[in-house]
């Protein structure tokens, strides 16, 4: 019996990936904040429900970032006594922080549009167009620079999933500015505030259950067990795969354990090579396998 551990290394790689994230997520923070500000002001100013809630959305995204690219910072740390893995688990907590963040977020916009469909007040849907089609730059803008790195990373999903929410929403304010400045229908104000609400909760959902499922250590979304378990059966001189158990590391890295009986003892070094680069096709690429022959197999719950 013999015990093999794989960990794929792409450190420069890696690093050069994450440091450009970085800057990246760090232009959005600075744009995204200038123009929660404007929005905030000018919402006060005009008692726009709409806006108000954008701005608080925003807000929210922008605390969002800023976990995002603390997430990056803690999955560098390298490993420790008290923590072998590192803080690479921490990216998931921060994922699913930022889903509570928005689901809370959601729950103080619908209260506020509540409260505004029964009293609606005047407003200047010029202004609020304006202001609405600004934030359509800003956030169209921060969602072209995270569609690159979302495919990869939960977290970076995430943002770029609620930035391009923001860009929809802030056109439907835009929107709504318009047929305000025409008909004079305040009401469609609050609805707007509903609408975003809806939009973001819709958005957020995904996150939440993502995010719930890979702190409890479930499969990574986009692997399947079958798939899996069939790929390493079909490698040569494995007769059996079994204590199987698939779960996420960080939002980017997946890991594997596995008992795998072989045919042939003197096959082993092979059989695990074929097995590294199978795995790796399934996106897991930390990999803990045992060996067995299947001379000495007996526990086994096949």
């Amino acid at each position: 019996m013999s015990h093999e551990h794989h960990h794929h290394h792409h450190d420069h790689h890696v690093a050069a990936d994450n440091g450009q994230m970085r800057k990246i997520l760090w232009t959005a923070i600075i744009l995204n904040l200038l123009f929660v500000g404007v929005e905030a002001g000018v919402g006060l100013w005009q008692n726009s429900l709409s806006l108000l809630s954008d701005a608080g959305h925003n807000l929210s995204d922008v605390f969002s970032l800023a976990l995002v690219v603390v997430g990056l910072h803690l999955v560098k740390v390298h490993s420790n006594e008290r923590y072998t893995y590192g803080y690479k688990k921490s990216t998931i907590l921060i994922s699913l922080a930022n889903a509570i963040l928005l689901l809370v977020a959601v729950g103080v916009i619908i209260a506020e549009s509540v409260h505004k469909l029964r009293n609606p007040a005047a407003i200047d849907g010029a202004v609020i167009s304006w202001t609405a089609g600004v934030g359509i730059l800003i956030n169209g803008l921060t969602t072209l620079l995270l569609m690159r790195g979302q495919k990869g990373d939960l977290n970076i999903r995430g943002a770029f999933l609620h930035m391009a929410a923001d860009t929809l929403v802030s056109i439907g304010v835009v929107v709504s500015g318009i047929i305000i400045s025409h008909t004079s229908w305040f009401i469609i104000d609050p609805i707007i505030g509903i609408v975003i609400a809806v939009v973001i909760l819709v958005s957020t959902w995904e996150l939440l259950r993502d995010s719930m499922r890979l702190a409890l250590d479930g499969v990574p979304e986009g692997i399947e067990v079958e798939e899996v378990m069939q790929a390493m059966r079909d490698t040569a001189h494995v007769t059996d795969v079994h204590h199987l158990h698939v779960w996420a590391m960080s939002t980017t890295e997946n890991a594997l354990t596995a008992h795998v009986v072989i045919d042939d003892e003197h096959e082993a070094s092979a059989v695990r090579k074929a097995l590294k680069e199978a795995l790796h096709e399934q996106g897991i690429t930390h990999a803990t396998i045992e060996i067995e022959s299947s001379n000495d197999c007996c526990d086994r719950e096949c």
